[in-house]
């Protein structure tokens, strides 16, 4: 009788009657993820389809009414680790508290944000109900069946809680998919003996004073000199058919000022972790990353650590302001749930103000909730501000459309021609062209 009383009120909307499709599923067990690493770089690969999206909406059973229920969840392995405070199982016994009428068991694996896609896609009915994902996988979960879309209170929460620019980074058509908990960009590391304040707004002023790290061939980063100088990626990011145009007049001057860039000995193009290592030991006084690099920065470089929103680049005798990729991290519900209505209750907490806090204070992961934002000992975070500074006036919202797919390989390729000094300030133009037509070439070509 419960199932049914379930069942009908899932029926209640048309939206959550879909999920109901999706919910007759499998009895498949799961088999845990192998531990991954966390990582900061974006995946390749999106590919935009509606099919198999699916709705779930919170309160299709009422706190009155009792539910035994299993509830698998992934995480990073980080967020369970006891050195970290196991953020997860903390979380989770906290829901499960405020729940009493809920009898929740959970079963815990590990699955990186950076392998949800992968994780999810290689069986989404015995994957887990609630899971953590970086958002540019978002249309890959979508085609694989395997991430619900939110309405009703989640949603409205979703909407309420955080910037316009964060509920898109984890929108389709305007269709909600997923609970955001921090915002994922990337920005500068610098050592405060070596750079005043002001120099650090000019990587020129920079790299002419002292050594600088940068991933160049990291294709999550390099777009970020072209965005500078105006050039796009499928228009405003959401036009498929636009392409990428790197190439021109624009194009061009950005080719060669990193052509200019590599010849500079004060430049060290960061690999496996040698931007760190430099900062440790002295060899390097700046680095580009993201919060996952702030412990080992903090470590490195004590009460001399900075950290600032990207600096600008000198193009054609005009500053040019750098631009990363952004997006966000969040949790998602899989459609094939037995118990929507506990997952996505668990995934809103899993986001919530609350939760948030203890992933920060925890894990230093910079919340992305407006209002915990706005707290005092946030607003003193020089990370926190760094992060959403940089989220809010120096980067864009990366691409997820499908044709995203073909710029990852090109873009490294390219960084790798530049570092080998193939690529130079005299042929520029024409390496620029070639670049920016592999740009535009389908990966199935």
């Amino acid at each position: 009788m419960k199932k049914k009383k379930v069942l009908s009120l899932l029926l209640a909307t048309a939206m959550a009657a879909s999920c109901l499709t999706a919910c007759g599923g499998s009895d498949a067990e799961t088999t845990e993820p192998e531990t991954t690493t966390e990582e900061g770089t974006a995946e390749e690969g999106a590919e935009t389809t509606e099919e198999g999206a699916e709705t779930t909406e919170e309160g299709a059973a009422t706190e009155e009414e009792a539910i035994t229920a299993t509830i698998k969840v992934w995480s990073p392995s980080e967020d369970q680790s006891e050195e970290n405070g196991n953020w997860l199982a903390t979380m989770c016994e906290q829901f499960k508290t405020e729940h009493p009428n809920w009898d929740l068991t959970f079963e815990y694996g590990v699955c990186a944000e950076s392998d949800a896609k992968t994780q999810v896609g290689q069986d989404a009915t015995a994957a887990a109900d609630v899971y953590m994902y970086a958002n540019d996988q978002l249309t890959d979960l979508i085609a694989a069946n395997g991430i619900a879309q939110l309405g009703g209170e989640t949603e409205t929460y979703v909407k309420e809680t955080n910037s316009q620019a964060i509920v898109d980074s984890v929108s389709v058509d305007g269709a909600v998919y997923g609970v955001p908990f921090t915002t994922n960009t990337w920005f500068m590391y610098y050592d405060k003996s070596a750079f005043t304040e002001d120099e650090v707004k000019s990587l020129d002023a920079m790299i002419a004073k002292d050594k600088v790290s940068f991933p160049l061939n990291n294709s999550w980063y390099i777009a970020s000199f072209y965005v500078a100088n105006g050039c796009t990626l499928f228009g405003d990011g959401t036009d498929n058919e636009a392409g990428i145009d790197f190439g021109g007049d624009k194009g061009a001057a950005v080719t060669k000022y990193l052509a200019d860039m590599v010849a500079n000995p004060n430049f060290v193009n960061d690999k496996d972790g040698s931007g760190l290592a430099g900062l440790r030991d002295g060899s390097i006084k700046a680095m580009f990353s993201g919060s996952w690099d702030y412990a080992a920065a903090k470590e490195a470089l004590g009460e001399n650590l900075g950290i600032a929103v990207l600096p600008s680049i000198t193009i054609d005798g005009e500053a040019k302001q750098m631009k990363s990729f952004a997006g966000s991290k969040a949790i998602g519900v899989n459609p094939n749930s037995q118990n929507p209505q506990v997952a996505v209750a668990l995934a809103k907490y899993l986001g919530s103000a609350e939760a948030q806090q203890k992933h920060y204070e925890l894990r230093n992961i910079v919340p992305c909730n407006t209002e915990l934002l706005q707290t005092e000992a946030v607003q003193a975070d020089a990370l926190v501000v760094a992060q959403n500074a940089t989220f809010d006036t120096t980067s864009i919202l990366q691409p997820f459309v499908a044709n995203m797919s073909n710029y990852w390989t090109p873009a490294e390729n390219f960084g790798n021609s530049l570092l080998n000094k193939e690529v130079t300030a005299d042929n520029a133009a024409d390496m620029t062209e070639q670049f920016n037509t592999s740009l535009n070439t389908s990966v199935a070509e």
